[in-house]
């Protein structure tokens, strides 16, 4: 637990989130001034910056505590390497080129160069 909430990422998003609440609030606040006065648009903001503050925190929340996805070794994440499966790609002609492709794929993650664009 430690490791969630001091973590060096996690003194980085309750810095953001510590900065980016009370500034919402400020703006809501002005918002709320100024549609006293007589501004009928800004009644809108007045409950779009609360909205926006709630959603800040909620993603504060959710990313303090995702889960990484795993690397596969091929360096895919979320992906497992498995062998391709060459039996059936004989009887279906799609899988015998998905599967070639699969190798293609799986030899330039292993290579270990970035692809370039040209």
């Amino acid at each position: 637990m430690r490791q969630t909430w001091f973590s060096r990422r996690a003194i980085g998003l309750h810095a953001v989130i510590l900065i980016i609440v009370p500034t919402f609030a400020g703006l809501c606040d002005w918002q709320v001034h100024r549609a006293l006065s007589g501004n009928d648009l800004s009644w809108a903001y007045v409950f779009e910056w609360p909205f926006f503050a709630g959603y800040a925190f909620y993603m504060w929340w959710r990313i303090l505590h995702e889960v990484p996805t795993p690397v596969s070794p091929g360096g895919e994440p979320g992906l497992e390497a498995r062998p391709a499966d060459d039996a059936g790609a004989a009887s279906d002609p799609e899988a015998a080129e998905r599967a070639a492709y699969n190798r293609y794929l799986s030899e330039l993650a292993t290579r270990g160069k970035r692809k370039q664009w040209r």
